[in-house]
């Protein structure tokens, strides 16, 4: 059997409130396989971006510490590298795409002098040879006028095209991991589904992994072959994707999938999940969805409940129990 690409084991990691610390990741376990595209799921605040921002080596050190884990990478520690050498492998090995490519580029400098960065800095191309290169990866991910677009600067082209852009960048030094992180927010439906035709067929011509992190069901029903559920900082349920929708075996998870509107049944009411994502500063020493859970008892609250299985991986008591909910 061949060795995971990354292997997260029992991540965690926190941030400097005012009330002391956010535990914004608890004990985070899971592995990625060369060439499998994996989902992370779950509402706003359940650690899915820190969790990616943690393998890139980009938390703000001022305010995260790392409280405990590793991030293995074809079996290095990525915590333990030095800065110098976990730059090396930033956008050369690992990529990523974040959520605002307006915010993510540079604003003054052209679409073109970005690109050509990482091919110059990680491939030691000539900057002829690099323009060069940059204008086939526009054209490839399907932007015309290349020539033009790399003279522009990132407030002169729409939020479709800086996301072409930004996956263009990402693809340049053909990374064995891509990270993409809400790569269709504020997107209109038409240009969502080319994104995600262009990073689906990239992922495959190239044999690159990818993680993909939304909340949006349907996407990871799409795109992933497994899928990572995550609450309050933990992962609370994980398996492959086509189970997990079709047959969650978590509270919360149940949960994500009634409250999706279903295409064709217009008289079907939405699921609304009661209550409020629980402040990360002052977690219970129980299962944090217990407030929420309609399946919760006087069980949920004897402690965190541990993420068992094997295909198929719950954290909680009631993962046999729990009934459909309407």
């Amino acid at each position: 059997m061949s060795q995971p690409l990354i292997t997260f084991e029992q991540l965690s990691v926190s941030f400097a409130v005012e009330q002391g610390r956010a535990r914004a990741v608890q004990e985070v376990s899971f592995t990625l396989d060369p060439g499998q595209t994996i989902g992370i799921v779950g509402e706003s605040g359940c650690g899915k971006s820190v969790t990616a921002l943690s393998l890139m080596g980009l938390l703000p050190p001022q305010a995260a510490r790392i409280d405990g884990g590793a991030i293995r990478f074809q079996g290095q520690d990525l915590l333990r590298l030095s800065p110098a050498k976990m730059a090396d492998l930033r956008g050369n090995q690992l990529a990523m795409i974040f959520q605002e490519p307006m915010s993510a580029l540079n604003p003054v400098l052209t679409i073109g002098e970005q690109l050509c960065e990482p091919l110059i800095h990680h491939l030691r191309q000539s900057p002829k040879t690099a323009w060069q290169q940059a204008i086939a990866l526009i054209n490839r991910v399907g932007l015309a006028r290349a020539e033009s677009v790399m003279a522009s600067y990132p407030h002169q082209l729409s939020g479709g095209m800086l996301q072409r852009i930004m996956i263009a960048m990402a693809l340049s030094c053909q990374p064995k991991l891509l990270i993409a992180d809400e790569p269709t927010t504020a997107l209109d439906v038409t240009v969502q589904a080319q994104i995600l035709r262009l990073l689906r067929d990239q992922a495959r011509a190239n044999q690159m992994a990818l993680m993909l992190i939304t909340h949006d069901l349907g996407v990871i029903a799409q795109m992933t072959e497994q899928v990572v559920v995550m609450y309050a900082g933990r992962v609370v349920e994980q398996g492959p994707t086509a189970e997990v929708l079709s047959d969650p075996r978590h509270p919360y998870t149940k949960g994500l999938i009634a409250s999706r509107p279903v295409p064709g049944e217009r008289r079907r009411r939405l699921y609304p999940i009661p209550g409020q994502v629980p402040d990360l500063a002052a977690l219970p020493a129980f299962c944090a969805f217990f407030d929420r859970c309609e399946r919760a008892s006087e069980i949920c609250q004897a402690g965190i409940p541990p993420l068992v299985g094997q295909t198929r991986r719950v954290a909680c008591y009631h993962s046999e129990k729990v009934e459909s909910l309407s």
